[in-house]
């Protein structure tokens, strides 16, 4: 990606037309977005994903004219974006039931242990805090996204990081 201070061609021709009213523009940037904000909110909000998506895509279309900014687009979708499949998350999925992640019953070669399956394992607060660091957000931010103290952030984050571990990295049985 480009520096902080300059925008990929599409999305510098299309990011000042959007924001000045133009719909045309405005479809081309939110299409251009998708894919990157799909894989935010699928990460985030898992089953959930496409309503995660949804739900950032109209924010991003509803908060646009205001974007103070312009350089700072990626950024600021991001934001809306991991704010928003957060949000779909907890109104829709209500921690649904995901097994407590056990080495014991893992494959026992690293070959076999793909990344998505052990956070696919994982409860839905520490598949979200993992996903969030690996967004670049830092504690504080993780806390104000999900409205939590920071001390209950950094404990799921070790938590979620010890399990994530252990299931990576099964003992021999």
């Amino acid at each position: 990606m480009n520096t902080a201070h300059e925008l990929p061609a599409p999305v510098d021709r299309l990011l000042p037309r959007a924001r000045a009213g133009d719909e045309q523009a405005m479809n081309d940037l939110l299409l251009h977005i998708t894919p990157y904000v799909t894989r935010v909110c699928r990460s985030v909000a898992h089953d959930n994903g496409s309503d995660a998506r949804q739900e950032a895509l109209l924010a991003i279309y509803r908060g646009l004219p205001g974007l103070r900014e312009p350089a700072a687009f990626y950024g600021w979708v991001r934001s809306v974006t991991v704010r928003e499949a957060v949000r779909t998350a907890r109104r829709l999925g209500r921690e649904t039931t995901s097994p407590e992640v056990d080495p014991r019953h893992e494959p026992h070669s690293l070959d076999a242990v793909h990344i998505n399956d052990v956070l696919d394992r994982m409860s839905e607060a520490h598949r979200q805090v993992l996903t969030l660091r690996v967004y670049g957000l830092n504690e504080v931010e993780m806390a104000e996204t999900l409205a939590l103290p920071v001390g209950t952030v950094r404990s799921r984050l070790h938590r979620a990081r010890r399990r994530f571990q252990e299931a990576w990295q099964p003992t021999a049985a």
